[in-house]
């Protein structure tokens, strides 16, 4: 959880002063090293009415000033709680594994907020993977350490995977594995998008919000069981991958990821 203020006032530039640097910039430089020298991650800033007082200038100045930070993934902002110094980045290397395995294995503890699991007709991209017809929709919130990380909007294969929301959905990689449906190979792209406000809400971020998005289209023995769409928070979740010169020039579809457990 993000850690309150200090109690003791950090002692701060004095008010600022007219001169041909722009007072939003003054207050972010003077915010910039009270981040870098005297908060630690996950630390509150002083509030828009501290900051206000502290230096002399306007809302609008601290909100200007505040938000360049924010934009620069130094600061993140919590709607109704304040303004923190951003975490840490949770790094992971491309390789199937499912959220609670991939976090456990980084000293995270892994959790997940089920937004909803029902069965729905697929759109086109789900069918042309599981089949056309009907197939379970599961949402799901992914939380490390209780911070939102991820919005995972998973299709199901019905046909193989009947009556799924009545069980446990909170680790569905082992539930399937349970099944006779583990996964042991996916297709999966990523890219970066600007998430929705529905995402944003989702993950406790203030629009608009980079994310990186995941789509994963996962069988189990060749057979289709899963096409998967995670939204990871850009300022909490980085890649790191191993490269070398033994991979095809081009590739036409997406590289496949054999499990390796």
């Amino acid at each position: 959880m993000p850690r309150s203020a200090p109690a003791a006032p950090v002692q701060a530039p004095a008010p600022l002063t007219d001169s041909m640097v722009p007072k939003h910039v003054q207050l972010r430089e003077g915010l910039l090293r009270l981040v870098r020298e005297e908060l630690s991650p996950g630390d509150a800033l002083p509030s828009e009415r501290a900051l206000m007082a502290r230096h002399g200038v306007s809302r609008a100045t601290v909100r200007r000033a505040v938000g360049e930070l924010v934009s620069n993934g130094l600061l993140v902002s919590t709607p109704g709680k304040g303004t923190f110094v951003t975490r840490t980045r949770v790094e992971s290397q491309l390789h199937l594994a499912s959220f609670t395995e991939d976090m456990r294995r980084r000293g995270y503890e892994p959790t997940s907020q089920l937004l909803g699991c029902r069965l729905l007709e697929a759109s086109a991209p789900v069918a042309a993977f599981l089949g056309a017809g009907a197939h379970w929709l599961v949402e799901r919130v992914r939380l490390a350490d209780g911070i939102p990380m991820a919005l995972e909007t998973s299709w199901y294969n019905a046909r193989l995977l009947p009556g799924l929301d009545q069980h446990d959905l909170g680790q569905l990689y082992l539930l399937l594995r349970d099944q006779g449906l583990g996964i042991d190979a996916a297709e999966q792209s990523v890219r970066t998008e600007l998430a929705d406000a529905a995402t944003c809400r989702a993950l406790h971020v203030e629009p608009p919000a980079p994310v990186m998005v995941f789509v994963r289209q996962s069988t189990s023995a060749g057979r289709p069981v899963e096409y998967a769409r995670s939204d990871y928070r850009g300022d909490r979740y980085s890649l790191s991958m191993c490269l070398d010169g033994t991979m095809a020039a081009t590739s036409p579809k997406p590289t496949t990821f054999p499990t390796t457990s």
